[in-house]
């Protein structure tokens, strides 16, 4: 079983960055594949970014240039950099893992078998 447990969401003005961690708790951590998603207020939960246990990773459109995810493999530490943020980044931003079979970022969200509770994160303009 792993378990995930994020921190470092707030509340930041537009312009304005953060950085989220997601803490792991199994020692193979490394092989996973790792994701951070968001769920705003009446939207569904989107996939922003991925790491692959390659250390590739994928964003989508609309973090890119702006958000970086990375991983601590000693630490079982997961990251999201947000820099830029926007109004519109306002939302519950979850890490998420699956057990790596070489497809990550198009995995389908339903795969990831392991969540943490969520960090919340609010931008005002």
């Amino acid at each position: 079983q792993v378990q995930l447990v994020e921190s470092g969401g707030g509340s930041v003005q537009a312009g304005g960055s953060l950085r989220l961690s997601c803490s792991a708790s199994v020692y193979t951590y490394s092989s996973y594949c790792m994701g951070w998603f968001r769920q705003a207020p009446g939207k569904e939960r989107e996939r922003i970014a991925t790491i692959r246990s390659d250390g590739r990773t994928r964003y989508t459109d609309s973090v890119k240039g702006r958000f970086t995810i990375s991983k601590d493999n000693a630490k079982n530490t997961l990251y999201l950099d947000m820099n830029s943020l926007k109004p519109e980044d306002t939302a519950m931003y979850y890490c998420a893992a699956r057990r790596s079979d070489g497809i990550c970022y198009l995995a389908h969200i339903s795969t990831y078998a392991y969540w943490g509770q969520g960090t919340l994160v609010t931008v005002s303009s």
